[in-house]
């Protein structure tokens, strides 16, 4: 399969999302800075998706029977966690999610930090916008440890 695809795949997939994209870019013969843009742009294809659709599948699953629990504890534990962020961030609240998204570890990412904007009603735009700009900091970031990981690999000594 053709790398690029791969790496625009990979960069989909909620938690690996940039951490896995690229290295597996580079991994399939992508220079790092191609399979960094091509990860950065896969990663915030679902953004819009996840804001618009997120929260109306929790609220809908939280009323399910046999299902309810799972989706209330996700909805209930984002409403809570939302309400002390913003207490915590007040204005700053875009600030924060842009730099929630751009710390590359597990649990952050544009996945995360789209659905907990959206459970904060943070607005379509903005938190957009706010994704973007953690995903560019995660995917420098990212590309910079896998520049550096390979220069030491291949001994070209940095």
């Amino acid at each position: 399969m053709n790398p690029y695809i791969i790496t625009f795949l990979v960069s989909m997939v909620p938690i690996v999302e940039l951490r896995g994209a690229i290295p597996v870019g580079v991994v399939y013969g992508l220079d790092p800075i191609q399979a960094c843009i091509i990860a950065m742009i896969g990663n915030m294809v679902p953004v819009p998706i996840i804001y618009l659709f997120a929260r109306k599948v929790l609220v809908w699953g939280s009323t399910k029977k046999h299902i309810g629990g799972f989706f209330r504890f996700f909805l209930e534990k984002g409403e809570k966690g939302g309400k002390k962020l913003m207490e915590k961030a007040g204005n700053g609240s875009f600030w924060a999610l842009a730099i929630f998204v751009g710390i590359p570890l597990p649990g952050t990412g544009a996945w995360t930090g789209t659905l907990a904007a959206s459970i904060l009603d943070m607005g379509f735009k903005k938190s957009v916008i706010a994704c973007m700009i953690g995903v560019l900091i995660a995917g420098v970031i990212i590309c910079s440890l896998t520049a550096l990981g390979l220069a030491a690999w291949l001994g070209l000594g940095i």
